[in-house]
């Protein structure tokens, strides 16, 4: 349960949780393809594109993939299921303007920007991501949700990932806090949730955005945020 009167600092991942992957994402592959001329729907393309996308972040957090060999494995193995080949260097050359295309469009989950008003007074706000660093900063300008935050705290700049204890002691480092007095709100069970409770954190489940099942407290709209804090 929580204690509202003990916390000081709230910690929010970015992707999946405020900023709007699943719909930025959509736009940036539109864009990607009509600019290279992959005569692929992009339904069609996410529907296999996501579940593969999901394993190689993953793959990511457990430092079975690099960054370059995630970028490029997740477009290869999609574009095998519809039996479309491309070189090496198109693939590439792809999934480089995938990740510029990407902040152009910078929807936010819906009641972002409303819980994040209702918060900044009574909280300081932070970041934890295990986003790239050279993309999630320009999320946060391009979205102007930047301003709220007091710290960003990115795997890269941490040097290893979520769930990785070691990040969020980096985060509460940087945010000069302690875990008795924070709490964590995410959308994924492994990497935001259970790491946050191994280092003595709180958290809150947002399942908007996948049902995933969590024994203590968990929200499906940010905005019920308001009713535990």
């Amino acid at each position: 349960m929580l204690n509202k009167e003990s916390v000081t600092d709230i910690f929010f991942d970015l992707d999946h949780t405020l900023w709007d992957f699943e719909k930025n994402s959509a736009l940036a592959f539109q864009l990607l393809f009509d600019r290279y001329k992959v005569e692929i729907d992009v339904s069609r393309f996410l529907a296999v594109y996501e579940p593969v996308n999901l394993q190689y972040w993953k793959l990511y957090r457990e430092e079975k993939v690099s960054k370059e060999n995630m970028r490029r494995g997740r477009l290869l193995d999609t574009f095998i299921k519809f039996n479309l080949q491309f070189p090496i260097d198109f693939i590439d050359s792809l999934a480089e303007s995938y990740i510029d295309f990407l902040p152009l469009n910078n929807y936010l989950l819906e009641g972002a920007v409303e819980i994040l008003d209702y918060l900044q007074p009574k909280y300081s706000l932070h970041i934890i991501t295990n986003g790239f660093e050279e993309v999630q900063q320009r999320k946060l300008t391009n979205s102007n949700i930047h301003h709220y935050f007091k710290t960003v705290t990115n795997s890269e700049r941490a040097g290893v990932k979520k769930p990785d204890p070691k990040i969020f002691y980096y985060a509460l480092q940087q945010a000069n806090t302690t875990s008795q007095k924070s709490i964590m709100i995410g959308d994924n069970l492994e990497a935001d949730i259970l790491g946050a409770e191994a280092v003595g954190i709180k958290s809150v489940l947002l399942t908007s955005n996948h049902q995933e099942k969590w024994q203590q407290t968990t929200i499906e709209k940010l905005v019920q945020l308001r009713e535990l804090l």
